[in-house]
């Protein structure tokens, strides 16, 4: 049975650069928010298209126009997550089935808010990438466009690193660069050799 990892961390942290590290190693990773993107250019567009006039350009979703329509707004964020969260789930439940049928070890599920909404039930066990939070701030202000408000308004929605950390299995810390990185999850890969997940798939199906 594969061993499905959940990998999470907030802004900043090294996550899509780890991520790309577990694939390295052949591991299978279903990228999140890569999930969205392709759902704003395909399923999602007509929900999110009765749901936001406006929101639609040209067949796809126009991000920046969506997100001044739900920044500031709980009832509007909550209509967008109602529409977005079952067709990513849907996906995540696929790439669970069909690790399993290919006979994967692990896979990995790359879920930035993993933990904020309660997803680590998903998972056999969780690695939370983390930096300290003066290289967390230096690499996401030198960001284009990104300022010191528009950081504090985010990190004022992510669960805290601190929190983050108790809740984590593994770590990979990428304050110290990238080989230190590629060590630590070289050491992850080998814990889980060999470790049997369990029926994660017929969970999340019940969660769903």
């Amino acid at each position: 049975m594969t061993f499905i990892l959940g990998l999470t961390g907030s802004i900043g942290m090294g996550k899509s650069t780890t991520s790309e590290m577990f694939r390295a190693h052949g591991v299978p990773v279903h990228d999140a928010d890569a999930t969205v993107h392709a759902l704003y250019r395909g399923r999602a567009v007509a929900p999110i298209a009765a749901a936001f006039p406006g929101a639609v350009v040209n067949g796809a979703v126009d991000r920046a126009r969506l997100s001044s329509m739900v920044v500031g707004k709980p009832d509007a964020l909550r209509a967008l997550e109602a529409i977005i969260h079952p067709l990513v789930r849907e996906e995540e439940i696929a790439f669970i089935k069909n690790c399993i049928a290919a006979g994967s070890d692990i896979g990995v599920l790359d879920v930035p808010l993993l933990l904020e909404v309660g997803g680590g039930y998903r998972c056999d066990a969780v690695v939370v990438i983390t930096a300290s939070a003066e290289v967390q701030r230096a690499r996401v202000l030198a960001r284009p466009e990104m300022t010191a408000e528009k950081l504090d308004a985010i990190l004022a929605r992510q669960m805290p690193d601190a929190e983050k950390r108790r809740h984590a299995h593994f770590f990979v810390d990428t304050s110290h660069g990238l080989l230190v990185a590629q060590r630590q999850v070289r050491s992850i890969l080998q814990a889980l050799a060999g470790r049997p997940g369990r029926s994660r798939q017929e969970k999340a199906s019940r969660h769903a």
